[in-house]
């Protein structure tokens, strides 16, 4: 008994620790440069030594992450953070994170985790009809979109193929029926990257032609076949544009081809009365790939795939084993590639849970009006916005190449916010993505402030 009272008071002491320089962390982060400065991480050097001899107190060991890993990192849960496509951490996900470490279940099996599988078969139904999905709809929680969009492709992989009799999971890729993969020239290397995985290949895909916003041409769309999988995206990376799901998934389904969507960001506009409008028609796809660590504001990490075709989904998944006696209800494992993972869904239930409805609904139209205040700021101010603005994302030329990428070097290292850059149809841009709750409107009249103010010193100098 003496060593089981010191165990959970060696646990103790150090959760209390990380509970107060945690504490310590969201209190600084207004104040704090949103990109870590030099020393800091210069100071990361200290991390490397040689594997230690001896044991170490475990709270000690959490106050040296601490003083050396917390100052050298990047400030995402903060409102001035407009990288990528990263949201914060909403605070009731937040703190379910520290059950899920705490109870540390295996989330694969109901009769390992009996509480995560029932709470994944709530979420699913939530997402399901946030999304506009059929509540009949299989999915799963991975890390990320790329993990989500390979998942459901393998679920389509099967379903093309077992249509021609081939049974792709018994005897693999090697002679199967060709299947014609069409996406956009926009498509995501996510995407790309989840072809490769499933064996599909990047470079045997047909592209079709976009128009100046990213969207589809769904009229220069290939002649469709049973075999053929298309490839649609809501809510394009760059700016923020929908294809035109309806008409391709009408199209599609004539010739009963699949459709897979890959909307990483872009599908979460679906919570909000306001902007449901942009993601009308794409509820006709078969499958989806989302991601509620971008704009839903979930810790990281935190991926779904939804497919319509449930079967198809557990016969691409499903794992067999002798020690494995799986139950009659839906089993985690059944439905992604993981045969161990963290019980991510968790927290998940709680940001919904916490924000219900009306909470995510906002979280989306205070997101997108602050992307639209950061456009007419920054034509206002002389400068050329690329993109139509209909959801998070702005795209921002301030001239030449050599430009725009110096002014984004010194936005970036001035720290008031933290802004990347990208290419867009040839010309480079600043990428402005507002994804997360804590954004407040003096965070925007802020960072709009300081781009402006380092474009001028820029363009004058130049």
């Amino acid at each position: 008994m003496a060593m089981q009272a010191s165990s959970r008071d060696l646990m103790e002491q150090a959760l209390d620790v990380a509970e107060e320089r945690s504490r310590s962390y969201i209190r600084d982060l207004a104040q704090r440069s949103v990109y870590p400065n030099q020393s800091a991480l210069a100071a990361l050097a200290q991390f490397h030594e040689p594997f230690p001899e001896s044991a170490r107190d475990a709270s000690e060991v959490v106050r040296i992450l601490d003083d050396l890993g917390s100052p050298a990192t990047v400030a995402t849960t903060g409102g001035r953070y407009f990288g990528f496509v990263i949201g914060g951490v909403v605070p009731a996900a937040l703190a379910a994170s520290r059950l899920v470490n705490t109870w540390d279940q295996n989330a694969v099996f109901r009769v390992m985790a009996p509480v995560v599988a029932e709470l994944e078969e709530v979420v699913l139904g939530w997402i399901c009809e946030i999304f506009g999905l059929p509540a009949s709809c299989g999915g799963g929680f991975v890390t990320c979109a790329t993990a989500a969009n390979f998942t459901a492709l393998c679920a389509a992989r099967h379903a093309l193929l077992a249509r021609t009799g081939w049974n792709v999971e018994e005897d693999g890729m090697f002679g199967a029926p060709p299947i014609d993969v069409i996406v956009g020239d926009e498509v995501h290397a996510s995407v790309l990257k989840a072809l490769n995985l499933a064996g599909f290949g990047r470079n045997r895909v047909i592209r079709v032609p976009v128009d100046n916003q990213g969207r589809m041409n769904a009229a220069k769309l290939p002649k469709l076949k049973p075999n053929s999988l298309v490839c649609i995206q809501a809510g394009n990376v760059n700016t923020g544009s929908f294809d035109p799901a309806r008409e391709i998934c009408d199209w599609a389904h004539q010739s009963d081809a699949w459709v897979h969507v890959d909307g990483a960001f872009g599908l979460w506009a679906a919570a909000s009365p306001k902007y449901r409008h942009v993601v009308a028609g794409f509820e006709l796809a078969d499958s989806w790939a989302t991601d509620a660590h971008k704009w839903a504001n979930v810790n990281y990490d935190c991926g779904i795939v939804l497919v319509r075709e449930e079967a198809a989904l557990r016969a691409a998944m499903t794992i067999s084993a002798a020690y494995l006696q799986p139950g009659s209800r839906r089993e985690p494992t059944n439905q992604t590639p993981d045969s161990s993972r963290r019980a991510r869904v968790v927290e998940l239930w709680a940001a919904l849970k916490s924000m219900g409805k009306q909470g995510l609904a906002g979280l989306i139209e205070r997101t997108c009006g602050y992307a639209r205040r950061f456009a007419d700021g920054l034509r206002q101010a002389g400068y050329q916005v690329l993109n139509d603005v209909v959801i998070n994302q702005v795209l921002v030329s301030f001239g030449p190449t050599d430009v725009t990428n110096e002014v984004i070097r010194l936005v970036q290292q001035e720290g008031t916010c933290w802004c990347g850059g990208t290419v867009w149809q040839g010309q480079t841009a600043m990428r402005i993505s507002v994804s997360s709750w804590v954004t407040t409107e003096q965070d925007v009249e802020e960072s709009l402030a300081a781009i402006v103010r380092v474009a001028r010193q820029v363009r004058g100098a130049a």
